[in-house]
């Protein structure tokens, strides 16, 4: 950790906080600074303070810098539940508040770290800090994901993640009654230009295109059960997409937040990713491959079926 100590001058009074340091620290860029902010590592006379924050001059701004992620993920015994292995795929039922690899406040107990230790021969395939990912689940959702083992592999699972051809359904809790049995969400999603580190459905040319389908299995007074089937696989598609029809996932901090909703405890989020099928890399063999709804869900179900009465 590198600390660096400035004082604000008087001719800074009014400047926000994150434009005043890049101005300072011109070896550091604007998002690394903001990143650090968020992160807590900027204080101005020994408080947190946000990106936005405005100074008065005369302050003192410390900056606290960590030294850079190694490049090489380290391996973690972390258990794995283990749906299918063979020397090509790694098939596994991803429990939620794990990390499928590393990111911004997530540096370890990740699923690429337990695959690394589980299977130490994919070190190199795809990426040196997301071996074998080929593709990703929201840490707080659960259910089954596919880990390449081998290069040759890994380039024919993205292959088919590019082509669609891989199937990837979904369970969820929804707030709310959906009215029609069936359906498809097909909104473009980007980042949010107010919040950054959320997801938005964005104006046709300004997000990518997104496609959601939805089935309802069950309906209760205040909620739905859903099934639901990607057919592309974008960030926080399926919570997004929900919340913009005005049914949030059940137990989503982030975009089921200001919904005036009957509550009800998710313990998390009521989301699983059920089942997963793909063409097996070398045989050609259609696998599917399914993860059981966890506790938690079946809790969720079990609550929602008793407010019915």
């Amino acid at each position: 950790m590198t600390s660096t100590e400035l004082s604000v001058g008087r001719t800074a009074a009014g400047a926000r906080l994150d434009r005043w340091l890049a101005e300072s620290l011109p070896d550091l860029s604007r998002s690394r600074i903001q990143h650090l902010i968020t992160a807590k590592h900027v204080t101005v006379n020994g408080v947190a303070a946000k990106a936005s924050h405005r100074l008065h001059g005369g302050e003192t701004v410390q900056i606290d810098v960590p030294p850079p992620a190694p490049e090489e993920l380290l391996p973690e015994a972390i258990a794995l539940t283990v749906l299918y292995e063979d020397e090509h795929v790694l098939v596994v039922d991803k429990p939620a508040g794990m990390v499928v690899h590393p990111g911004a406040g997530n540096a370890t107990g990740t699923l690429a770290a337990a695959a690394l230790a589980h299977a130490p021969a994919i070190a190199g395939v795809g990426g040196p800090r997301r071996p074998g990912v080929v593709h990703r689940l929201d840490k707080d959702t659960s259910g089954v994901l596919v880990i390449a083992k081998t290069q040759l592999a890994y380039e024919a699972l993205t292959a088919q993640l590019a082509a669609r051809s891989v199937t990837r359904q979904y369970r969820a809790v929804v707030h709310g009654r959906v009215g029609l049995s069936t359906g498809v969400v097909d909104a473009p999603l980007g980042r949010d230009p107010q919040h950054r580190q959320r997801m938005a459905v964005r104006p046709a040319g300004k997000g990518k295109r997104a496609v959601t389908h939805y089935r309802v299995l069950e309906r209760f007074p205040h909620f739905t059960y859903l099934e639901l089937r990607l057919e592309t696989g974008r960030t926080h598609q399926i919570r997004v997409h929900m919340a913009s029809l005005g049914h949030p996932v059940v137990g989503d901090p982030t975009y089921g937040r200001s919904r005036g909703k009957v509550p009800v405890s998710a313990g998390g989020l009521a989301l699983h990713a059920v089942t997963l099928a793909f063409l097996h890399p070398i045989s050609q063999k259609r696998m599917e491959f399914t993860a059981e709804l966890p506790p938690r869900f079946e809790g969720v179900l079990a609550r929602v079926r008793g407010m019915q009465g």
